[in-house]
């Protein structure tokens, strides 16, 4: 198969280049950190009602996705065979954890291409409307406890759980509200350690303003659940559906499906209003470009998934937090619907596609998890 390469870039994607190399050195290759861990935990209380075979298996052995000649492949293919691949988190080890949407299961990607690994199935999940497992973000101290956080949907509730890999989830927040569409699914850690989850109106926009509730919300809670603030647990209102989370060095965002039928990027702030009369967005995408479903910040750039836009944009802000110009597009029509993103300590972008969501078009590898190195000039060649 032939090599694909990304879209020609603009100066904005060659700053952004420069900016990763200036952060932590722009690489290819894996290069360890450290070894993958599994920390043992008990038999807690499950999160949700075990299925038939019993409790969550410890992780099993390689199995097949990824394997369909990956290496003779796209170099920036590190897994092949996924059922939309949503939440995704990059491992001190330099490996990633992708869950998908539908059925719960979690495995592990290997920047190198090497075949991924299958970790355990979340019990419990429900992929009814627009639901499923929808997030993923590491504990603050991974390195200690091994904990993975996840936002997902039961058929009761939407609810954020715990787990060490292979180990049993246990509850952090339950009860958000779950309806057939607008479950919502952002979960991030910030930089001091607050949990912060979006979630969707469930499609009542009543919900989403009245501060009693928790759909339509992003919130703020400790790891154990609790609200940080003495107010209780709702950050901002006003939300549809907050789909990702994503932090810079001062300011967090969340992407949305916005008021005005055009997706949002919103810049957050403690008790502020997103909602019609409230803040007005950093940035709308027409609907038809939009399906934002992730987004990653490196300094003055914000990376955001479009799914039914089929690239990556890229937003420059200017100190003000303002946008500068007009996004950029980066593989743009190269891969389908593409989801969630993620920034590598190396500067790569870890994207996901969402082409067997019954939406996409899906080819016979899909779904598939990329690793990108954006490009250092306006050459079709990445770093």
């Amino acid at each position: 198969m032939a090599r694909r390469t990304a879209a020609p870039g603009a100066r904005r994607l060659a700053a952004v280049a420069l900016g990763c190399l200036l952060l932590a050195g722009c690489g290819g290759g894996y290069v360890p950190s450290g070894p993958f861990r599994e920390v043992p935990q008990g038999q807690p209380p499950q999160v949700a009602p075990p299925p038939p075979s019993g409790p969550v298996p410890a992780p099993a052995d390689p199995s097949t996705p990824g394997t369909d000649d990956q290496q003779d492949g796209d170099p920036n293919v590190v897994a092949t065979g996924l059922t939309v691949p949503t939440g995704l988190v990059v491992l001190p080890d330099g490996t990633a954890v992708v869950g998908e949407r539908d059925s719960g299961r979690l495995l592990q990607v290997f920047p190198d291409r090497s075949p991924a690994r299958e970790l355990m199935t979340l019990p419990g999940v429900d992929a009814a409307g627009d639901g499923g497992l929808l997030g993923l973000a590491l504990s603050p101290t991974y390195a200690e406890d091994g904990l993975v956080y996840a936002y997902l949907s039961t058929a009761t509730d939407n609810r954020v759980v715990r787990f060490p890999l292979g180990g049993t989830p246990n509850p952090v927040l339950t009860g958000i509200p779950r309806g057939e569409v607008g479950n919502g699914g952002g979960l991030l850690f910030g930089i001091d350690g607050t949990l912060y989850v979006g979630t969707g109106d469930t499609g009542n926009a009543a919900l989403a303003a009245d501060p009693a509730s928790l759909a339509g919300k992003v919130l703020a809670v400790d790891v154990f659940g609790q609200p940080v603030a003495p107010g209780g647990p709702v950050f901002s209102r006003g939300h549809r559906n907050v789909t990702a989370l994503c932090q810079g060095a001062e300011q967090l965002y969340a992407t949305d499906e916005g008021q005005t039928g055009a997706d949002a990027l919103d810049a957050l702030t403690a008790g502020g209003d997103v909602g019609l009369g409230g803040a007005d967005p950093v940035l709308e995408v027409p609907a038809a470009d939009g399906g934002l479903g992730g987004c990653a910040v490196t300094g003055p750039y914000v990376f955001l998934g479009a799914m039914d836009g089929r690239e990556v944009r890229v937003v420059e802000l200017d100190g003000t937090g303002a946008p500068v110009g007009e996004p950029e597009s980066f593989l743009p029509d190269e891969y389908g619907r593409l989801r969630t993103v993620v920034l590598d300590p190396q500067g790569a972008l870890w994207i996901t596609t969402s082409n067997r969501d019954g939406i996409g078009t899906p080819e016979a590898d899909d779904d598939r998890v990329l690793r990108v190195v954006p490009p250092a000039s306006g050459s079709d060649s990445p770093l």
